[in-house]
């Protein structure tokens, strides 16, 4: 299987799927001599862990292991591997669904690609994936510390209400969803501060163009916009120009901090949509031989994964963000 990393010099290789022994990953690209800071690492993975009601109910201990590339907690500059061991898996949730196909799940399209299904749960698809992803992204974050680049991210969207204005409305929406064993989306907007200008390279390797790779390449990710988006296209260009200021920087930032797909020096702005998950109720499934099947779901998912997932896109901006800091060295 190709496809499990990202990143050219800080590089992450992720490993494991939803009901295998462990998750874990690789970095590559990592400073020798740093003493990691493993508190802050595991502050990043707490915040993925189930938040309410609309999380999943699997309870996993989450405990980072790291298995090379360190020496009494200083990194050597040899590869960081870690793993996270899944303490709490119950393969018999998925008796039922042997060898059929969900509705909206990846279970068709990794058979048609592979000719073999993870026999629990969604393997390589599931979300369960990205806690690899939250561990990588805070050794970035740590390895960016020096920079003072600091990533914040908010659920600005859920179920199509505005989350910053209407949280009540929201809160109803969710309970309404959590009654009828519903599910439902949301947008987060994820902002990147202190970043310097001239980070992203022309044409195939914008700063933006990787961001939207790294965002879109977390599960349920089905948007993505930097600056003002699709806001942009309703306007005139006399309502859109980012003007200079006399002494620094620009009056206004739609743009979201990247011009000719290279940072200038604003802010990073962006958005991603998740959409609502699949695995609710009743499921009408196929088998290999077209037929429909139903079959009541018995795993255990988020209703509104929106709750738990800023964390997620931070680590994908923060692994982007090294990697380009890592390139710019080399451009000089």
């Amino acid at each position: 299987m190709a496809g499990n990393s990202f990143g050219r010099i800080f590089r992450f290789t992720s490993f494991g799927e939803s009901h295998s022994e462990a998750i874990g990953g690789i970095v590559e690209g990592f400073p020798a001599g740093v003493k990691l800071d493993f508190d802050f690492i595991n502050s990043e993975v707490e915040r993925r862990k189930p938040k309410n009601t609309y999380s999943t109910n699997r309870k996993e201990e989450d405990v980072v292991e790291f298995l090379s590339g360190l020496d009494n907690g200083k990194t050597l500059g040899t590869p960081l591997a870690f793993q996270i061991r899944n303490s709490n898996i119950r393969k018999g949730d998925y008796a039922e669904l042997q060898d059929l196909f969900r509705p909206s799940h990846g279970d068709f399209t990794y058979y048609k690609k592979y000719g073999i299904n993870s026999s629990s749960g969604g393997g390589r698809a599931s979300a369960r994936e990205t806690v690899s992803r939250v561990v990588a992204g805070a050794l970035a974050k740590l390895f960016l510390r020096q920079f003072n680049i600091e990533f914040e991210s908010e659920i600005v969207e859920i179920g199509g209400i505005d989350y910053t204005q209407n949280k009540a409305e929201a809160e109803q929406r969710l309970q309404e969803a959590l009654q009828n064993k519903d599910s439902l989306g949301g947008i987060i907007k994820c902002t990147i501060r202190n970043i310097p200008a001239g980070l992203g390279e022309p044409v195939f390797d914008k700063l933006s163009a990787v961001l939207a790779h790294a965002a879109m390449s977390i599960p349920s990710a089905k948007s993505f916009e930097i600056g003002d988006g699709l806001e942009s296209t309703k306007r005139n260009g006399s309502q859109d120009i980012d003007h200079w200021e006399e002494t620094n920087g620009t009056l206004t930032n739609h743009s979201g901090g990247i011009q000719a797909g290279i940072s200038n020096g604003e802010d990073i702005v962006f958005r991603i949509g998740f959409k609502p998950i699949a695995s609710i109720g009743t499921l009408r499934c196929k088998n290999k031989e077209g037929q429909i099947i139903e079959v009541a779901n018995q795993g255990r998912h988020d209703l509104a994964p929106i709750f738990r997932t800023g964390v997620i896109v931070e680590a994908m901006a923060a692994l982007t963000i090294a990697d380009f800091i890592q390139a710019h060295k080399t451009d000089k």
